[in-house]
């Protein structure tokens, strides 16, 4: 199958981007993934500079894949990353624009690869438990409940891939920061600082420039894994409470 590309190239964060077009000689069993290796070693045999993207693990894991494709962040497919996406899903002859995550506080690097470090600030502000949990098999002596534990395990689910921010029209990463405070503050170890743990990442998520949730859902529709709108209603109550406990 032939398909036809636009793919943004961008040499450097300072320098001016823009489409260009390909054609690349596809099988429909590839991955859009193993698609772009086709591409880019065409451009080498070509002696011309092959396309820049990020990608890790390659089974919808690490979140490193980060594309938008036809306008849609990981592609067409709901709960897929880009490189489980499939060519069997594209016709031959379609054409189709790839794009890096646009977003201010996801800053080009080069081509398709962006700078999502933003996201490791967020969670080193309080994506942490510092009480002492004892050795590993203490962690079984705290009995939890099955629907607070499988909404922790939900909300762990998520890869940081930076997918809801590219889809939110404001850039907001309310849907990632809530997740990462879910699924620590829903157990009973990091339920102690969870007020503090908010208050902090959701600092950093305003000072990293990210945009104001406004309850589109776009962020969950997007998201690879599934996660639920639900944990940014979670965040806001513990943000709420942090706002009442300093005023007090």
């Amino acid at each position: 199958m032939k398909i036809n590309l636009k793919v943004w190239r961008q040499k450097s964060p300072e320098s001016k981007g823009g489409f260009e077009t390909y054609q690349v000689n596809a099988n429909e069993h590839m991955s859009f993934l193993e698609m772009m290796d086709v591409l880019n070693q065409d451009l080498i045999d070509q002696k011309k500079e092959p396309v820049a993207f990020d990608h890790d693990c390659r089974e919808g894991i690490c979140g490193a894949c980060s594309m938008v494709i036809n306008g849609r962040a990981h592609g067409p497919n709901s709960g897929t990353t880009t490189c489980q996406l499939h060519m069997r899903f594209f016709q031959d002859g379609d054409t189709v624009v790839v794009e890096p995550f646009r977003a201010r506080s996801f800053p080009v690097i080069k081509d398709l690869v962006v700078d999502r470090s933003s996201f490791d600030r967020i969670i080193q502000a309080g994506g942490y438990i510092s009480v002492n949990t004892g050795q590993a098999i203490d962690g079984n002596a705290i009995p939890i409940e099955k629907d607070r534990a499988g909404k922790a395990f939900d909300a762990a689910a998520c890869i940081g891939c930076g997918a809801c921010v590219a889809a939110c029209p404001n850039g907001s990463a309310m849907l990632f920061t809530a997740a990462k405070a879910s699924h620590l503050g829903l157990l009973p170890q990091g339920e102690v600082e969870q007020t503090k743990r908010v208050a902090n990442m959701v600092a950093q998520m305003d000072l990293e420039g990210f945009g104001r949730c406004s309850n589109v859902g776009a962020c969950e529709a997007e998201c690879p894994k599934g996660i639920s709108l639900d944990n940014i209603a979670r965040l806001n109550r513990h943000y709420a409470a942090s706002i009442l406990s300093s005023e007090a």
